[in-house]
């Protein structure tokens, strides 16, 4: 019998399994670009505490257990930025990413309006870069950090709809 994938919000009891599923999620990041020091690995379970309480996160469970996490917030310039999208190794290429990036889209577009959505990953990891191209991100820039890595920032616009046009009613 299998099990759905539930996403939902994420709460303060969240913390350590979110901890520990980044840091096996950066691990292969870690080893692509030859830097054990990146920020998701070294991160402390306090600051991943005040993060939970400044933005929103949201988890994938199964059962129990979180086999993802995505982050984000919108900017005083009305941009959601997100962060931190993590699968479960296991779980990956199965829609799962796609799916938290939607929910956590819709989740800041109920907060307030949103002129668009913005992330960045390495320039190296490229099931990343396809997964946002699929999911309508494009490349705006591309800064390097360090002789190592390059940060590709990407963003996807978010549809207005045309003068005239009715808004779709909700629920």
């Amino acid at each position: 019998m299998g099990m759905s994938v539930i996403i939902s919000a994420a709460d303060a009891d969240d913390a350590e399994q979110i901890l520990k599923l980044q840091y096996l999620g950066y691990q292969p990041e870690a080893e692509l670009y030859g830097d054990w020091a990146l920020e998701p690995l070294t991160q402390s379970l306090e600051s991943l505490r005040a993060e939970l309480a400044e933005q929103h996160f949201l988890v994938a469970r199964l059962g129990d257990e979180v086999v993802g996490t995505v982050r984000g917030r919108i900017g005083a310039d009305g941009v959601g930025r997100i962060g931190r999208l993590v699968v479960h190794p296991r779980m990956q290429r199965h829609g799962l990413g796609g799916r938290l990036l939607d929910a956590l889209e819709r989740r800041l577009a109920e907060e307030g309006p949103v002129s668009a959505y913005r992330l960045h990953t390495g320039h190296r990891s490229l099931g990343n870069l396809r997964l946002y191209a699929r999911q309508g991100y494009r490349q705006t820039r591309v800064e390097q950090v360090s002789s190592r890595l390059s940060f590709v920032h990407l963003e996807k616009p978010v549809a207005t709809p045309l003068a005239g046009t009715p808004l779709a009613a909700t629920a």
